[in-house]
């Protein structure tokens, strides 16, 4: 199911980017980001709709990824 971000907190949208760019694996090449601006970088993704909170039921978790995978 997806959520949209503004239904979310924004302590709740904070804590849930900032797991996402923490991540184990999460990559920014070879250029150093801070954590601020990635953070700042996810926000973007979702308000323009390119990105999208999927929540799984099943699970119990929830993920942020690209709104061109869903199509």
């Amino acid at each position: 199911m997806i959520i949209p971000h503004d239904q979310l907190s924004p302590d709740a949208l904070e804590g849930l980017i900032e797991e996402y760019v923490t991540r184990d694996g999460t990559d920014y090449g070879a250029e150093e980001i801070s954590l601020a601006e990635r953070i700042v970088q996810v926000k973007r993704l979702l308000v323009s709709g390119e990105a999208v909170i999927l929540f799984s039921e099943g699970k119990g978790a929830c993920n942020i990824v690209s709104s061109s995978l869903l199509e």
